[in-house]
């Protein structure tokens, strides 16, 4: 059977687990964008719209009945979204159990047709949710293109992270004993779910390569890797894993080598081609984690779109060595988060638009282009030394792990910046600009899967 991963943006995700307290049965239609990935199916919650009070004919504590005018009106909302509808009840008390009863395959026949139907999508799915120590506890099934899936993991995505393992799923086996000094730090739950995020990395010089050997000696066992490039003399001297004799071939492949020695047991996919191919952005949209180490603007752009459209949570990466003659004048390393309802980077003015549309020219466009003073040059190399690469990265990898422990400040900050010749090191939060595709009001959020991808042009592979 098919996978499917529901993710759930914070706020959606405090709403269910409030009602799942209620001491009635509730009912609602859950709004989400679809994504169809290799790894299965990503429902991407955009809107919940419960049952009216009007709309109960029954509504007890182990069971409610609904007239259609509880759910149609939400269908009519889907459809203008180009989204499908999920049913969604509750099954309230302590200790209740979110498994469908008989009574619920019933009610999943009588609506998959109608769902369906009044959303124009192909797909069906029901939820059930419960009361339970941390957010709610479920059971999630339906089927896509008349193939079934079951909705095995929950990601809740926002100022937190969090994964919930579905209740029909196995307990997790023990974990292994080599990270034994971790879970004495975070505990149990957060190693479990480290080992079940997918994350990708785009860039794999000298800041990608040091996410990547971090996360995986943390335990992330589902890793995309992705640059285009190949690894030159200069590379040697920053990339993890790398080695002189190694020099020519791909950054993907010479990384992807070192990390399978570290973790054996890596599910790791490697792509070395540009973010920019549209293939390549399909690909890592199936991510719950992306670690944008890339230099370029045009590629940062389409980081932050995914990360919107697709709801999943950006972790930027960038450094600056400022130097004059040989003499260090400025070391300035930035990470910052996008995540649902947190600013992008565009709004963060984190990229040059200029210099973004410069780069998915092509060569002979661009370089008319800058002769006529109407693009801005591009191609110089900076100062990069692995010291400072390695100092962005391991903060970027803890912006992540105190996402998934909870152990900073309140309100989480969305960005850091790192001034290192001045020791110095500042926060910042920022709300996207109204109407922005990153924002929570521009009904872009969760889009998933639409045409043109990302609501953007591509160039011609």
């Amino acid at each position: 059977m098919m996978q499917a991963t529901l993710v759930l943006p914070s706020w959606i995700a405090v709403d269910l687990t409030r009602r799942a307290g209620e001491e009635l049965e509730a009912g609602a239609v859950l709004i989400a964008g679809v994504a169809r990935t290799a790894s299965g199916v990503r429902l991407l919650a955009r809107e919940v719209a419960w049952v009216p009070p009007e709309a109960y004919l029954q509504r007890r504590h182990d069971g409610l009945t609904i007239t259609s005018n509880g759910y149609v009106p939400a269908l009519a909302r889907a459809e203008a979204l180009g989204s499908a509808a999920i049913w969604l009840h509750t099954h309230p008390g302590v200790d209740a159990d979110p498994s469908p009863s008989r009574h619920d395959d019933v009610v999943d026949t009588e609506l998959a047709e109608t769902f369906k139907i009044r959303t124009g999508r192909d797909l069906y799915g029901s939820l059930v949710i419960s009361p339970a120590r941390k957010h709610f506890a479920f059971t999630g099934r339906g089927h896509d293109l008349d193939e079934p899936f079951r909705i095995d993991r929950t990601l809740i995505v926002g100022d937190r992270l969090d994964l919930v393992t579905a209740r029909d799923i196995e307990a997790a086996r023990e974990l292994p004993l080599i990270f034994d000094r971790q879970v004495r730090a975070f505990g149990g739950e957060v190693q479990e779910v480290l080992a079940q995020l997918r994350v990708s990395i785009v860039g794999c010089g000298g800041t990608g390569s040091a996410v990547a050997e971090q996360l995986v000696r943390l335990g992330v066992r589902s890793l995309t890797l992705v640059d285009h490039d190949t690894l030159s003399d200069t590379n040697v001297t920053r990339v993890y894993g790398s080695f002189p004799d190694q020099v020519g071939k791909s950054k993907t492949e010479v990384l992807g080598e070192h990390l399978r020695r570290i973790a054996p047991d890596l599910q790791l996919r490697t792509y070395s081609a540009s973010v920019l191919d549209q293939a390549v952005a399909r690909a890592i949209a199936a991510s719950d984690v992306i670690f944008g180490c890339t230099d370029d603007n045009a590629g940062r752009l389409v980081l932050s779109r995914v990360a919107a459209y697709y709801l999943a949570t950006l972790i930027d990466c960038g450094v600056l060595i400022t130097s004059h003659d040989g003499t260090i004048e400025g070391i300035d390393g930035r990470v910052t988060v996008q995540s649902p309802g947190a600013a992008c980077l565009v709004c963060r003015h984190r990229i040059d638009m200029a210099r973004a549309a410069a780069e998915v020219l092509d060569p002979e466009e661009r370089q008319l282009r800058e002769d006529e003073g109407y693009a801005p040059e591009l191609g110089r190399v900076e100062p990069a030394v692995v010291t400072f690469t390695t100092l962005v990265a391991s903060h970027a990898v803890t912006e992540l792990l105190e996402r998934l422990v909870g152990f900073g400040p309140e309100p989480v900050p969305t960005e850091l910046l790192l001034r290192s010749h001045e020791r110095e090191i500042s926060t910042n939060v920022a709300a996207p600009v109204p109407g922005h595709f990153c924002d929570p009001t521009s009904g872009l959020l969760g889009t998933g899967d639409s045409e043109p991808f990302l609501g953007q042009l591509w160039r011609s592979p």
